[in-house]
């Protein structure tokens, strides 16, 4: 019931033919098919921004990740001790 089948097509593609007529079709194809490519030119251009920003926050994560740490200073864990410790201390 859901699946479009062959025949729903051919339905579609008559009733077209009969509304708008032979003279008709030709320019219709062509601002169809035009309108397809902006759409398609403009989720591209959508679509550059975006995975240049993905792609610069994995090499900052690698040039991250690279960095050498100090010993205590590196982990979470260390950093959260240290603050404990010093609420404690005042």
């Amino acid at each position: 019931m859901g699946a479009i089948e062959p025949i729903h097509i051919l339905i579609v593609l008559i009733v077209v033919f009969l509304v708008f007529g032979a003279k008709r079709l030709p320019e219709l194809g062509k601002s169809l098919g035009s309108g397809i490519r902006e759409f398609k030119k403009s989720t591209q251009e959508l679509h550059r921004p975006i995975e240049a920003s993905v792609e610069e926050g994995s090499r900052a994560q690698a040039l991250i990740g690279a960095l050498p740490t100090e010993p205590g200073t590196g982990s979470r864990e260390a950093s959260a001790a240290d603050v404990s410790a010093s609420r404690h201390d005042s």
